[in-house]
């Protein structure tokens, strides 16, 4: 069946006429964002868009402009209160680059896959051009994903050095950091009202930056918390130019120090100095409401790419998620190699299960709608509630996890509500079945629900959510990775992997269990990597594909792969093993040493752990010449 193409007066306006078929003669905000523009609540400008749109506010998209003129920012005029700008759903620079950092071959939230067509650090260049089109007078507020995990000092791995607060270089009015819902709104109806952008010093989940004299006439709402200054932790020796150890001791204290005051309950003003401003990040938004999180997938999305991208091969990463569904934002697992806690926060937020059914009912009505549900859940699909009854009134604990090292105490059970979600959608009229793809954290449902909830939840999602393969991520198996991880023992993988091949059986069903697995993690040695090759050679799997690790902005594992410290607040700076260079391969190379291409590799790593004897394991079928 030929997909039937959405009129353009569905979309968000894009070009001049679009909006004088509203009959507007100026924006009042203008959008623009590093990905091609797709109408699902998948990507932020949609999200975020139709949210302004509800009030009334004349938004319109700009996706991709070219960087090198002004043209394409001012192909519909000047907007009236802002710019906003978004990085993108993926952080530019890993859209462009491989963990290796080589180019990529292929952008998935472009035109065709097509790459190049947004430029390396997106945010900031688009601020610049954007200044240059719409001049001093026009506010520029940057945020989305990228901007939000580079609010402060950063190690930026493509430089292998310590970047500014990303609001300096954009020389931006303010940052809006998490997602941005109710600042986004907070600052256009100020800015409705004649209120200067300067003077928006008190607005949750935003930065701003100003001058020490600033600073001392700023109203002392919040306890500040002063952090190492730029200077502190990018300091480098002048004659070799390497990091100092003070300089990564800064760098590591400053981040602790940001990791345990994102608290939206208790909130607290982070201050940082860089050079002759001081960059202020105000406490965390509040997390939404369940009517303030029904409202924003209530709003009349195509679930479409725009018309425009259809004779260039559509959008690739729109496939994956078109006909999933949002149920929760938020995690609390803590992963160390994540970002997710810093920029959606570690308080689980939910919708309703009359606002779920009805986009799926509003999804049945889709014509490319085949029956089927990709997803639903979020960050953790079975975190379904608050972590505990605690965070309501004090907000997620400043130095202790939910699950790691162990499961806390007061860790509350939402696996049936979860089920009950997933039974409602499945009896929609039109839907044939509800997958779950986001991810489901075994330890949280071996450990905390009664044996009576974790029978049925593995019955019903054996059933009726799993097609073939369900994937999971245990991601290592070495206990020292795996505690550098932030992740959870051995052991409960592998009674995950017991539970669910037995439930498969009992069922009649034939699924397997797909794990994830990341290569050369800080903590992570040769003999780590051994090991968990040996384990996937003794398991029989060994995967397609392997994720080495990926030092991006705003990670616990990106701290500890630039300083060589674990700066987790139970950890007190504890050295940390750091796999680099060569070593980063080779340890590739062992979670796929069944493949041809790694043989020589494979026999390198074994060599330098003086583990040669393992060849004879690792090696013994024959490879083609």
């Amino acid at each position: 069946m030929i997909q039937q193409i959405q009129p353009r007066t569905a979309f968000l306006p894009t070009t001049r006429p679009d909006m004088q078929q509203r009959s507007w003669d100026q924006l009042d905000i203008a959008f623009i964002t590093a990905d091609a523009y797709v109408d699902h609540p998948s990507f932020g400008p949609a999200l975020l868009g139709r949210l302004l749109e509800s009030r009334g506010y004349r938004v319109g998209i700009i996706a991709q402009p070219q960087w090198n003129s002004t043209e394409d920012f001012l192909k519909m005029g000047k907007p009236r209160l802002a710019c906003m700008i978004s990085g993108g759903n993926i952080d530019s620079m890993v859209s462009h680059y491989t963990a290796n950092a080589k180019p990529r071959s292929e952008d998935e939230y472009s035109p065709g896959g097509k790459a190049g067509l947004r430029p390396d650090r997106a945010t900031l260049s688009y601020a610049n051009r954007a200044r240059q089109a719409y001049g001093k007078d026009t506010p520029i507020i940057v945020g989305g994903l990228e901007a939000s995990l580079r609010r402060l000092s950063h190690y930026d791995y493509w430089t292998d050095k310590v970047r500014k607060p990303i609001l300096l270089d954009a020389k931006a009015d303010l940052l809006v950091y998490g997602m941005g819902e109710l600042q986004t709104l907070e600052i256009l109806e100020r800015l409705q009202m004649g209120e200067a952008i300067r003077e928006m010093q008190d607005i949750r989940g935003t930065v701003f930056a100003l001058s020490e004299k600033g600073l001392a006439d700023m109203d002392p709402e919040y306890r500040v918390i002063t952090l190492p200054s730029f200077e502190e932790v990018s300091e480098r020796d002048k004659l070799s130019n390497t990091p100092t150890q003070e300089g990564m001791k800064a760098y590591a204290k400053a981040f602790n120090l940001q990791m345990t005051h994102e608290n939206p309950i208790l909130g607290e003003r982070v201050i940082q100095r860089c050079m002759d401003r001081i960059v202020v990040q105000n406490p965390p938004a509040h997390p939404l409401t369940d009517t303030q999180f029904d409202e924003l997938y209530s709003f009349p999305f195509t679930l479409d790419a725009h018309p425009d991208y259809e004779k260039m091969g559509g959008i690739p990463a729109l496939e994956e998620v078109k006909f999933s569904i949002t149920s929760n934002r938020g995690c609390y697992g803590s992963c160390s190699f994540c970002a997710i806690t810093s920029h959606q926060g570690r308080m689980i937020q939910t919708r309703s299960k009359q606002s779920l059914v009805e986009e799926a009912k509003r999804m049945v009505r889709h014509p490319s709608f085949k029956g089927y549900i990709h997803d639903l859940g979020g960050p953790t699909a079975n975190f379904q509630g608050r972590a505990c009854a605690k965070q309501e009134s004090f907000g997620p604990c400043p130095t202790k996890e939910c699950l790691w090292p162990d499961p806390c105490e007061n860790l509350q059970d939402s696996h049936e509500r979860y089920l009950d979600i997933l039974e409602a959608l499945e009896a929609v009229p039109g839907v044939k079945k509800v997958f779950i793809r986001s991810g489901i954290r075994y330890d949280y449902l071996l450990e905390i629900a009664s044996e009576k909830t974790r029978k049925r939840f593995m019955n019903h999602l054996v059933l009726n959510n799993v097609s073939g393969q369900l994937k999971v991520a245990p991601e290592h198996i070495d206990p020292q990775v795996l505690d550098a991880m932030g992740k959870p023992k051995a052991e409960l993988y592998e009674k995950f992997s017991v539970l669910y091949k037995e439930t498969n059986e009992e069922l009649g069903k034939r699924q397997f269990l797909i794990p994830y697995f990341i290569a050369a993690h800080p903590g992570s040695t040769l003999d780590s990597a051994i090991e968990l090759a040996l384990f996937m050679q003794k398991t029989g799997f060994v995967p397609d594909q392997v994720q080495e690790f990926y030092p991006t902005p705003g990670t616990v594992s990106t701290c500890m792969y630039y300083t060589g410290l674990d700066p987790r607040p139970q950890k007190n700076y504890a050295p940390i093993y750091i796999p680099k260079g060569r070593e980063r391969h080779l340890q590739r190379a062992l979670l796929q040493y069944n493949k041809a291409e790694n043989r020589a590799m494979v026999i390198e790593a074994l060599d330098k752990a003086k583990k040669k004897d393992l060849s004879r394991v690792l090696l013994a079928r024959r490879y083609p010449l």
